[in-house]
């Protein structure tokens, strides 16, 4: 069911992105932001408007160098005035647009990360199943961050530069259209080499952050499982593993950045060239005397303005891309289909009985890949019904399905005699308490914990349900008691408490369905026994479904589903199976003798 993150990022690279598309719907994300994105459009128009007039005012002083009668020292000082205003007044309207493109880039990414969660939310419990969450979680902070460093940063940069290389071409034109003829060479030139790169970088760019998905991922993993993976003396095989991977992460940075260097200096040196034929054919024209040396000054100096933004803007083009590729990231991420809407006639379930049905249900997670075939159960309300089965027999799945976290592919599931796609999903969740052996506690106190499923619980309620789960007695002994903040998924607590914990929140649900996958599992025989009792006097008149690896825990079962293959192949009591001797009966005795 899991597919490695390599085999998903092979199967992206390969699809054509839409680099076009990216920046439309990054500027789309910005709009929201319109009024500050106006005021940041003229700041850049107004900052470098009077950058702009510096080299004009310069070559006037120059030329008042050599005016007819002697040195004008007046106009002299009156230009160089100026231009020191106007340089002072664009670095200041430089540095508020770059406080404002921050301002901007925040929202921006706010709203990023807040799209990509909310779609996280909604998303159905396969796409966790086909990718990793290392992955996913570098979609919602390294890409995010690094769309954010573009942003105020880069956009400055590129708006900047819009409006220089235009204002100076504007200045040029009019000063000598000849000279200009030289950037008709250079300039194709430069963009020329500029686009060659980027169909090399681009694809680099992409497989760097997929790489660093791919490490993020495998320390989660690694870090999750450190127990195991000390026991079995693995450190040093996931060492290599890692260094493996560490590797392939580093030499995709190395290359994507190392081709994308390229551009600066390749730019850089056909400006330096432009500016090497301005001068020489601009001396060749005061020589004629159709220019004067404040002209060529000036014309030099625009020249630098023209060409310096777009070497600039070239060395920022690898940066730029490299936030290309983690917007189409995080864009994809919140374009993923997310979990089917309930059917418009959908209701809500209401006053729960408890009766389930699985009415001859077919399912896989792959197609023509069955997991359950032609499954039949009534559960009648208030029975316990417990499945069993080899690992692999699909008992994790029926789960999935009651949950309807997945829809059968053929068959039906009814739960009061309505089927579960004419219910809300919402709704039928809400009627299950479940319990799994895979713990799950978040950030906050034990209290918080313990009545998180249920906002209107009482501080006796949830004492009580923990007393009746057996977990009242070391709660007290916790350092501030129902309000000691667990931490790191509970990590300053031992499994089997939090085994109890979670049984105690399933406890406090008004649901009138329960499921329990091994929930015993992690605690020992003694209070398992305890916990029996109290959860069929807590739970008593409730459907209950119990996937059990430890037969001795369902004995007490109003029936037995005995599953194998996806099938099921025996049911019953715990007696009658027992006096059929047969796939249950060999189970048992496997477990016991």
């Amino acid at each position: 069911m899991n597919k490695s993150n390599n085999t998903s990022g092979a199967q992206s690279a390969r699809k054509p992105r839409n680099a076009k598309g990216t920046i439309l719907r990054l500027f789309q994300t910005m709009l929201h932001e319109r009024a500050l994105f106006v005021l940041a459009l003229g700041l850049t128009l107004a900052g470098n408007l009077l950058g702009l007039v510096g080299p004009s005012l310069a070559g006037e002083a120059i030329d008042a160098i050599g005016a007819p009668g002697g040195i004008a020292w007046n106009v002299i000082a009156r230009k160089c005035a100026l231009m020191l205003a106007c340089y002072a007044g664009s670095a200041l309207l430089s540095y508020l647009l770059s406080l404002l493109m921050i301002h901007i880039s925040r929202g921006v990414v706010y709203r990023m990360r807040e799209q990509a969660f909310d779609r996280l939310m909604r998303l159905p419990v396969g796409f966790y199943d086909r990718n990793p969450s290392g992955d996913i979680i570098s979609r919602i902070s390294y890409d995010v961050d690094t769309v954010n460093t573009s942003l105020s940063n880069d956009i400055v940069q590129i708006l900047s530069t819009v409006v220089t290389v235009v204002g100076s071409l504007g200045f040029m034109v009019a000063i000598s259209p000849k000279l200009l003829l030289v950037f008709c060479v250079t300039v194709p030139l430069s963009f020329y080499a500029a686009r060659r790169r980027a169909t090399v970088t681009k694809p680099l760019f992409r497989a760097r952050s997929r790489k660093l998905g791919e490490l993020n991922s495998l320390v989660e993993e690694q870090l999750s499982g450190l127990t195991t993976l000390r026991a079995y003396c693995r450190e040093d095989a996931t060492i290599d593993k890692f260094d493996a991977i560490n590797e392939e992460a580093v030499e995709a940075y190395y290359r994507s950045e190392y081709e994308g260097s390229v551009v600066g200096p390749l730019v850089n040196f056909i400006n330096n060239l432009s500016l090497a034929l301005v001068s020489v054919f601009g001396a060749l024209l005061f020589c004629a005397g159709q220019m004067t040396i404040g002209s060529i000054s000036s014309f030099i100096l625009y020249s630098r303005k023209f060409s310096g933004p777009i070497n600039e803007a070239a060395n920022v083009f690898a940066e730029l891309q490299s936030a290309l590729a983690a917007a189409e990231r995080v864009f994809a991420l919140i374009d993923e289909p997310i979990e089917p809407e309930d059917a418009p006639d959908a209701r809500a379930l209401t006053q729960v009985e408890g009766h389930v049905e699985l009415d001859h249900v077919t399912f896989g997670y792959e197609e023509n890949q069955p997991i359950l075939r032609d499954f039949c159960v009534d559960a009648k309300p208030g029975r316990l019904i417990a499945v069993v089965g080899p690992t692999g027999a699909g008992k994790t799945t029926l789960i999935s399905l009651l949950m309807r976290f997945y829809d059968a592919q053929q068959g039906c599931i009814r739960v009061d005699g309505s089927d579960v796609h004419g219910l809300t999903r919402d709704s039928l969740r809400a009627a299950y308490a479940m319990v799994l052996q895979d713990t799950w506690l978040f950030h906050g106190t034990v209290y918080e914990n313990l009545a998180y499923g249920n906002d209107r619980a009482t501080r006796e309620q949830v004492v009580a349900a923990a007393k009746a789960a057996h977990a009242d007695s070391f709660i007290r002994r916790l350092p501030q008691g129902y309000d000691t903040l667990l931490t790191d998924d509970g990590a300053n607590i031992s499994k089997g408490q939090k085994q109890l914990l979670t049984i105690a929140r399933a406890m406090l649900l008004d649901s009138r369905m329960v499921i329990l996958d091994e929930a015993t599992s992690n605690v020992d025989t003694r209070v398992e026994k305890l916990i029996q009792k109290a959860m069929r006097r807590l739970m008593a008149g409730k459907t209950c479904f119990v996937i059990a690896h430890r037969l001795s825990t369902i004995e007490s079962a109003d029936e037995i589903l005995v599953v194998n293959h996806g099938e099921i192949v025996e049911h019953g009591t715990h007696q009658e199976l027992m006096e059929k001797q047969g796939f249950y009966y060999n189970m048992y005795r496997a477990q016991f003798e």
